[in-house]
């Protein structure tokens, strides 16, 4: 069994004697010595990384497998033999959680295994389509090549899941703001003009009275709501990940939401044609390349549908056919495919399908952005303009009075 990989601390002198430190990945404090000994290191103090007690745990993020990924299709690509490309990017990278998992990776290779092997045994990282493509690359005896079109994948993928975030996180975060900006002026500043206005011996506007009852409403039953709220929230949370049939449903549901569903749409289309772009031109039968692009797809109905097509197209129907059958391709998608297929060139087809569907993708969230932003300020000012007025107003009928 594999020894576990640590960080170790050095300072030492290099070979012109100047005087250096840093950090190093090592099973043990006499192989980091070796390393560094390697490098023209001539280490006078190695020691085990310190933790500190409240430091943040680093972890592997998707966009660190994604650069991971292109930086060994590029040491492949200039002649680095695999296990020198692991080690490399291993000592140099930035993260310690990183350089573990290279570190135990590369052992694992160096004990035989085949680095799909090594992949699998790490499948919060390196999911099933990662590992298949690899494997291929292996049994081909062209993972250079391989390694650069899962590197493509994985960076054209992480740019669409980026720009999904970016159209859902900015409403979002403006209107968990506007929220907590008017729960605080009905709580602490809207109890203050009450006051004030309990001295006027006169009758409030009713937008004013409106106002106030809001007030005390929140005041007196917020505390509750808020409460009643995160339960419903937890517990929809829960249910979605246990139920798969709650899952499919919200899927379905969200697919319907006015433009935020046209980009949802769009972006399962992109990562169904970009996976199976990829797969299919590694080498992968069509089946099973189906089989990974509907686990790609993001979506239940997207899902189903692919499944549908696998089972048409292995019973020997055309993917086209299939496709059109589902009436959940755009007539434009079905067509290119034709096309492909006639032209024996599905695999490139695929890929300008997928690059169009990027390409709109990123267009909508700019223009919903460029919409939203307007709309949002709008009712921004609105809801706090208006409170503020609620407030100010039986002020201004005294002064008009007087």
């Amino acid at each position: 069994m594999a020894k576990t990989a640590t960080i170790f601390e050095w300072s030492g002198a290099d070979r012109k004697g100047n005087k250096n430190k840093g950090e190093i990945s090592a099973t043990s404090i006499l192989e980091a010595k070796n390393l560094l000994r390697r490098q023209g290191i001539s280490a006078v103090k190695v020691k085990k990384q310190s933790t500190a007690l409240f430091k943040k745990k680093d972890k592997v993020t998707a966009q660190d497998i994604c650069v991971l990924s292109r930086q060994i299709a590029t040491m492949l690509g200039a002649g680095v033999t695999l296990i020198q490309s692991l080690e490399m990017i291993g000592t140099g990278h930035a993260k310690v959680s990183v350089r573990k998992l290279l570190m135990e990776i590369t052992n694992e290779v160096k004990s035989g295994n085949p680095l799909s092997s090594a992949l699998r045994k790490h499948p919060l990282y390196f999911d099933d389509l990662y590992c298949d493509l690899v494997e291929t690359g292996e049994q081909s005896g062209a993972l250079e090549t391989i390694y650069d079109r899962i590197a493509l994948y994985k960076e054209k993928a992480e740019a669409l899941k980026s720009k999904i975030k970016k159209a859902m996180f900015y409403p979002i975060a403006v209107l968990v703001v506007a929220f907590i900006v008017t729960t605080i002026l009905l709580v602490f500043v809207v109890p203050q003009f009450e006051e004030i206005f309990a001295g006027f011996g006169a009758e409030l506007p009713a937008f004013t009275q409106m106002v106030l009852k809001l007030s005390n409403f929140v005041q007196s039953y917020g505390v509750f709501i808020a409460a009643g709220v995160g339960a419903a929230g937890f517990l929809f949370v829960r249910a979605h990940r246990k139920s798969a049939k709650l899952r499919d449903m919200v899927d379905a549901r969200i697919l319907g939401i006015p433009i935020i569903g046209a980009i949802l749409k769009k972006a399962a289309i992109a990562r169904f044609t970009r996976t199976l772009s990829t797969t299919f031109a590694a080498g992968v039968p069509l089946i099973g390349a189906l089989d990974s692009a509907a686990g790609a797809s993001g979506n239940a109905i997207f899902r189903d549908a692919i499944y549908f097509i696998r089972k048409e197209v292995a019973g020997g129907i055309q993917m086209n056919v299939a496709m059109r059958a589902t009436n959940v391709f755009p007539d434009m998608v079905t067509q290119m495919i034709a096309i492909g297929e006639e032209s024996g060139a599905v695999d490139e087809m695929l890929g300008k399908i997928a690059t169009i569907y990027e390409a709109e993708v990123d267009d909508m969230v700019d223009g919903l952005t460029s919409l939203l932003e307007p709309m949002i300020m709008s009712v921004l000012g609105v809801v706090i303009g208006g409170l503020i007025i609620a407030m100010y107003l039986p002020i201004f009928q005294m002064g008009s009075v007087v």
